[in-house]
């Protein structure tokens, strides 16, 4: 898939949308609140994501018995509901260190925004399941949060084509189709979208290593700490190529990251994986960098513990950001 195809299908899904089919006062759902609580940082502070992944599905076990519940996981393998996309495919390894600097070199000469951006745009796969009637369905769904220097903003999700999660491995791949349905259009208060960095600084490492740090990077961090801080940043930041220059950088000082080498992500874009592992070895982040533009579109989770309603080695999120030109104008 071309450039110009990737942006196309993450702006239809937007253009395709018809905003009064949901009331401006209505309560956002379950997907909604997840979405805004990861990516609305608490006013008190920085908020770090937690390094066990599986405590999603722990909430899921809980919450599905009473009512639907909508969340950022996959079905896993060998559960009641079978179907969990498969990981995806890597070859040629390499090593981290060749990786980040063929990413920082296309991040040289690749477009990019000017200055940064309090827009973010990302695609994700929700999990519906319903507790009482055991009927699951995968939803892919489009989010974009928007907000100003005095905190207001909106966060707009718009639902995609659903499918059974027996045929998740069909369409681990496929294209994310829109119902042209916008399930959450939720408006937020000025002084009430909570971030630690309200302007960003410039470029230099030390300006980044400090947005960093508010994100919750620690003062010796490993791989996983500085893909933690770098993904909660792009939640609400689209970064400058000379930004997330830097952000690599930092990565490429911490240990821990193994090279998976270039695959295809779920939009057909060729990329290189990174794994990190989380401090308790209970989930590992793929991160995936453009291997036409060097920045950073997408991450994968992987559970590597059984949990009861998740299984070692399941999906259980995968979230992609698209940062060309047909997305940044």
């Amino acid at each position: 898939m071309t450039e110009m195809a990737e942006s196309a299908v993450l702006e239809r899904m937007l253009t395709e949308a018809d905003p009064a089919r949901t009331p401006r006062d209505s309560k956002p759902d379950a997907a909604a609140l997840m979405t805004r609580d990861r990516i609305i940082r608490k006013a008190s502070g920085p908020r770090r994501r937690s390094p066990i992944a599986v405590r999603w599905a722990t909430g899921l076990a809980g919450a599905a018995a009473a009512a639907a519940l909508a969340v950022a996981v996959l079905v896993p393998h060998g559960g009641a509901v079978a179907g969990t996309p498969r990981p995806l495919d890597f070859a040629d390894a390499g090593s981290v260190a060749d990786i980040l600097e063929a990413a920082h070199t296309d991040l040289s000469v690749a477009a990019g925004p000017a200055e940064p951006i309090r827009s973010v745009r990302s695609a994700t796969w929700a999990f519906h399941f319903d507790g009482d009637t055991a009927d699951s369905v995968v939803v892919p769904e489009l989010t974009t949060v928007s907000w100003e220097p005095d905190l207001s903003g909106r966060l707009t999700i718009v639902a995609g084509e659903a499918y059974d999660p027996a045929d998740a491995a069909a369409n681990a791949g496929a294209e994310v189709t829109s119902t042209g349905v916008v399930t959450t259009d939720l408006l937020i208060k000025a002084g009430e979208f909570g971030t630690p960095v309200v302007d960003l600084p410039g470029d230099s490492r030390d300006e980044i290593l400090a947005a960093l740090t508010a994100f919750g990077l620690p003062e010796e961090p490993t791989a996983y700490d500085v893909v933690s801080s770098a993904t909660a940043i792009l939640e609400q930041w689209t970064l400058t190529n000379a930004q997330e220059q830097q952000l690599l950088a930092i990565l490429s000082e911490a240990k821990g990251a193994q090279p998976l080498g270039a695959g295809t992500d779920r939009l057909g874009r060729a990329v290189s994986g990174l794994r990190v592992l989380s401090p308790d070895d209970a989930a590992a982040d793929v991160l995936l960098i453009s291997e036409d533009t060097g920045r950073i579109v997408g991450i994968e989770r992987t559970s590597l513990v059984d949990e009861g309603v998740i299984s070692a080695g399941s999906i259980i999120s995968y979230r992609m950001w698209d940062v060309d030109e047909g997305l940044v104008e």
